[in-house]
């Protein structure tokens, strides 16, 4: 197929988009084009959300695994386009859309230039914004049964020149995870507060002494973030004296040991918040996870060398991203790398409504994943 041919499929992708869990039509049209590339099975799951493509190239050789993210954000478009988003409040602001169809050209470069030996797993993932498509990927029993020998990722970066690899050994993105704590007291008459039982001297303490806990820079190990998301207390009724709250964070660390760390210093405080006052009830809950993105040393040599071959620029970078991206589970059960191509220095920020992905990096990605696939196939032991 022809450039221009994958610009239209990224633009229809971008008309349609589905947010994570819901990618039932991104499926079915995936499904659709990858029939015109021939590959050896097709494997599905739950729900009718996310495919694999296999190619199968002799009985020897390595198995290697090239991941592309399928769903959408919950954010309204404002860009004027031609192929704007057709459902209202969502929309392709991350550039799923773009690493899709990256995926497909992949699949049209195996068709028509086919390896000599090796097997490749194509997987298109569902569920990457809200950190459970690796999770449900990796619990899939047919998946569970194949033996990975590395697996590759990308994500498109706005802020870096247009078509430069951008990567890293070690920890590409951080570890993330969110929560939400909910502590319930007991409501009064506003004109007695005193007989309430308030959770807003627990909650402001929980805030301000998991935000002591920041430390560090990006470039530095012990980097972590605690970042208020939402603290909410009482109700809008004037006659009553709040008697519940919720608070949300999001904490974050350069490496997945330090987030652990973090997250059970957390735990120990609600814990130690609990025994001051028993009068109130807490309860903690841990939401969409993100591990580090784990960069294995040859993994990287890999993308430097492909990158190399086609003539990309390449950048080596001093720390991880701060943002959390699901692949990361992948990196820490098998070896492998994610890395990123430069969208455009002054392309829009990712998940802001005016960002749209580049369609001139769809044929980047796409050689990158296939110069990888066929180096590693040429050279990796049976």
């Amino acid at each position: 197929m022809k450039a221009k041919e994958f610009y239209q499929i990224r633009e229809h992708l971008h008309r349609h988009p589905e947010l994570s869990g819901q990618e039932i039509w991104t499926t079915r049209f995936i499904l659709q084009y990858l029939q015109r590339f021939s590959p050896t099975h097709l494997h599905e799951w739950g729900k009718g959300c996310g495919v694999i493509a296999e190619y199968c190239f002799s009985a020897t050789g390595p198995t290697l695994l090239f991941r592309a993210d399928i769903d959408a954000v919950a954010i309204q478009e404002k860009a004027d386009h031609s192929y704007s988003s057709e459902i209202p409040g969502v929309s392709h602001k991350c550039g799923h859309d773009g690493h899709t169809t990256i995926l497909l050209a992949l699949a049209d470069l195996l068709y028509r230039h086919p390896l000599s030996r090796g097997r490749i797993l194509l997987l298109f993932q569902p569920s990457e914004e809200n950190g459970q498509g690796a999770q449900t990927v990796l619990q899939d029993a047919w998946f569970r049964q194949q033996k990975i020998d590395q697996a590759f990722a990308l994500h498109n970066l706005p802020g870096f020149p247009c078509n430069t690899i951008v990567c890293r050994t070690g920890s590409f993105t951080c570890s993330v995870i969110s929560c939400a704590i909910v502590v319930d007291g007991q409501t009064a008459h506003a004109a007695e507060p005193e007989k309430a039982v308030s959770p807003t001297l627990s909650l402001w303490q929980i805030l301000q002494e998991s935000t002591r806990w920041n430390r560090g820079e990006l470039h530095t190990p012990d980097y972590f973030r605690s970042t208020l998301v939402e603290l909410h207390i009482g109700e809008e009724a004037y006659g009553v004296a709040a008697g519940k709250g919720v608070l949300r964070l999001t904490l974050r660390a350069a490496t997945e040991k330090n987030l652990q760390i973090h997250r059970k210093k957390l735990e120990e405080l609600i814990q130690k918040e609990r025994l001051l006052h028993p009068q109130l009830t807490y309860s903690l809950q841990w939401l969409e996870p993100f591990a580090a993105n784990e960069n294995q040393a040859e993994a990287v040599q890999h993308i430097r060398t492909a990158a190399i071959q086609n003539r990309f620029p390449y950048q080596e970078i001093s720390h991880p991203f701060p943002w959390g991206e699901d692949f990361g589970l992948f990196t820490q059960q098998f070896p492998g790398a994610m890395f990123g191509i430069g969208a455009g220095v002054n392309t829009p920020a990712l998940h802001t409504p005016a960002y749209d992905f580049p369609n001139e990096i769809i044929a980047t990605g796409a050689r990158m994943f296939y110069s990888i696939a066929a180096n590693i196939c040429r050279n990796g032991k049976d």
